[in-house]
Protein backbone atom coordinates (compact mmCIF):
# COMPACT_ATOMS: atom_id res chain seq x y z
CA UNK A 1 0.00 0.00 0.00
CA UNK A 2 1.68 3.28 -1.18
CA UNK A 3 1.60 5.71 2.04
CA UNK A 4 -0.77 8.82 1.77
CA UNK A 5 0.92 12.20 0.86
CA UNK A 6 -1.37 14.93 1.81
CA UNK A 7 -0.36 19.15 1.11
CA UNK A 8 -1.64 21.01 3.34
CA UNK A 9 -2.15 24.96 2.53
CA UNK A 10 -3.89 27.61 4.57
CA UNK A 11 -6.35 28.34 2.22
CA UNK A 12 -7.45 24.89 2.00
CA UNK A 13 -7.60 24.77 5.73
CA UNK A 14 -9.61 28.19 5.79
CA UNK A 15 -12.09 26.84 2.85
CA UNK A 16 -12.64 23.75 5.33
CA UNK A 17 -13.55 25.93 8.08
CA UNK A 18 -16.03 28.02 6.09
CA UNK A 19 -17.50 24.73 4.72
CA UNK A 20 -17.81 23.71 7.95
CA UNK A 21 -19.43 26.68 9.09
CA UNK A 22 -21.85 27.24 6.60
CA UNK A 23 -22.66 23.03 7.52
CA UNK A 24 -23.05 24.50 11.45
CA UNK A 25 -25.14 27.29 10.83
CA UNK A 26 -28.32 25.06 8.77
CA UNK A 27 -28.61 23.38 11.59
CA UNK A 28 -32.09 23.46 12.88
CA UNK A 29 -33.91 22.37 16.16
CA UNK A 30 -37.02 20.58 16.20
CA UNK A 31 -39.15 21.78 19.82
CA UNK A 32 -41.77 19.58 21.12
CA UNK A 33 -44.15 21.68 23.18
CA UNK A 34 -46.57 20.92 26.53
CA UNK A 35 -50.17 20.55 25.88
CA UNK A 36 -52.72 19.18 28.32
CA UNK A 37 -54.20 16.40 25.69
CA UNK A 38 -51.56 13.70 25.10
CA UNK A 39 -50.05 11.27 27.49
CA UNK A 40 -46.71 10.42 28.66
CA UNK A 41 -47.00 7.41 27.00
CA UNK A 42 -48.26 8.69 23.60
CA UNK A 43 -45.24 11.43 23.49
CA UNK A 44 -42.59 8.44 24.21
CA UNK A 45 -44.44 6.12 21.72
CA UNK A 46 -44.11 9.31 18.61
CA UNK A 47 -40.49 10.32 20.46
CA UNK A 48 -39.70 6.65 19.59
CA UNK A 49 -41.19 6.28 16.14
CA UNK A 50 -40.59 9.39 14.98
CA UNK A 51 -37.48 10.80 15.85
CA UNK A 52 -35.89 7.16 16.61
CA UNK A 53 -34.85 8.18 19.95
CA UNK A 54 -34.71 5.49 22.64
CA UNK A 55 -36.91 4.43 25.10
CA UNK A 56 -34.81 6.62 27.94
CA UNK A 57 -34.04 9.41 26.00
CA UNK A 58 -38.33 9.57 24.63
CA UNK A 59 -38.99 9.76 28.44
CA UNK A 60 -36.53 12.20 29.37
CA UNK A 61 -37.76 14.57 26.55
CA UNK A 62 -41.20 13.87 27.49
CA UNK A 63 -40.59 14.69 31.33
CA UNK A 64 -39.10 17.56 29.91
CA UNK A 65 -41.27 19.04 27.91
CA UNK A 66 -44.30 18.35 30.82
CA UNK A 67 -41.93 20.38 33.39
CA UNK A 68 -40.12 23.51 31.39
CA UNK A 69 -42.84 23.57 28.17
CA UNK A 70 -41.01 22.72 25.81
CA UNK A 71 -38.24 20.38 24.63
CA UNK A 72 -35.53 19.97 21.57
CA UNK A 73 -35.88 16.71 20.61
CA UNK A 74 -33.75 16.47 17.36
CA UNK A 75 -31.06 19.08 15.76
CA UNK A 76 -30.20 18.71 12.42
CA UNK A 77 -31.20 20.43 8.36
CA UNK A 78 -34.40 21.57 7.88
CA UNK A 79 -34.85 19.09 5.28
CA UNK A 80 -34.35 16.47 7.85
CA UNK A 81 -36.41 17.53 10.49
CA UNK A 82 -39.57 18.76 8.07
CA UNK A 83 -40.91 15.04 8.08
CA UNK A 84 -40.13 14.35 11.63
CA UNK A 85 -42.06 17.60 12.42
CA UNK A 86 -45.18 17.18 10.05
CA UNK A 87 -45.31 13.01 11.39
CA UNK A 88 -45.38 14.35 15.52
CA UNK A 89 -48.12 17.24 14.07
CA UNK A 90 -50.21 14.49 12.69
CA UNK A 91 -49.99 12.48 15.83
CA UNK A 92 -51.25 15.64 17.45
CA UNK A 93 -48.68 16.86 19.61
CA UNK A 94 -47.36 20.72 19.57
CA UNK A 95 -43.93 20.89 17.41
CA UNK A 96 -42.19 23.58 15.40
CA UNK A 97 -38.61 24.19 14.01
CA UNK A 98 -36.23 26.91 14.85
Amino acid sequence: MKPFNAVFSPETEQDDVLLLDEQVKELHDLILYNDDVNTFDWVIDSLVKVCRHDIIQAEQCAHLVHFTGKCGVKRGSSRELKPMCEALLERGLSAKIE
